[in-house]
């Protein structure tokens, strides 16, 4: 049998103490287009384009944490809707949870406060956007025909 390596065994210890970060999205469709924002360039991922949201804080109610983070991020109120999906993705980095809600903006006009740049997409365009892997499975879901639906 192989031997495992001191650093390898490490590695697979710290992995194992990992806790998943639950993380939120909000799916803004206003006219046939969805609300994508861009990334910092100095964040992970930086520039690539994602659905507004983030990190839910610790004993923080996840739809609480997408209106704080839209708040914080874009400057708006928003209502957060029904649950669109929910997805694992296992990052280098740590594990996350990334829950993708329907959201309208209730008040305020959007501004980049927490990101580079924000942009109204369509299907199409949000096709070819480039955006972090967790997203991917959420951007298929929109394609699917009857979710395709709402941006049309």
């Amino acid at each position: 049998m192989p031997s495992i390596g001191q650093k390898k065994l490490a590695e697979i210890a710290s992995r194992d103490e990992m806790k998943t970060v639950i993380v939120t999205a909000g799916l803004i469709i206003e006219q046939g287009r969805l609300l994508v924002t861009q990334r910092k360039k100095d964040s992970s991922h930086g520039l690539l384009w994602e659905f507004p949201g983030g990190k839910v804080e610790e004993g923080e109610e996840p739809r609480g944490a997408l209106r704080r983070e839209l708040m914080e991020e874009l400057d708006i109120e928003a209502e957060v809707g029904g649950l669109f999906d929910v997805i694992f993705y296992s990052y280098p980095e740590y594990p996350i949870l990334l829950l993708a809600y329907r959201c309208r903006v209730e008040k305020g006009s959007l501004k980049p406060i927490g990101c580079h740049d924000l942009r109204w997409v369509t299907l199409g365009e949000l096709r070819t956007l480039a955006m972090p892997p967790a997203d991917e499975p959420i951007r298929k879901h929109l394609f699917s025909s009857e979710q395709g639906i709402l941006l049309r």
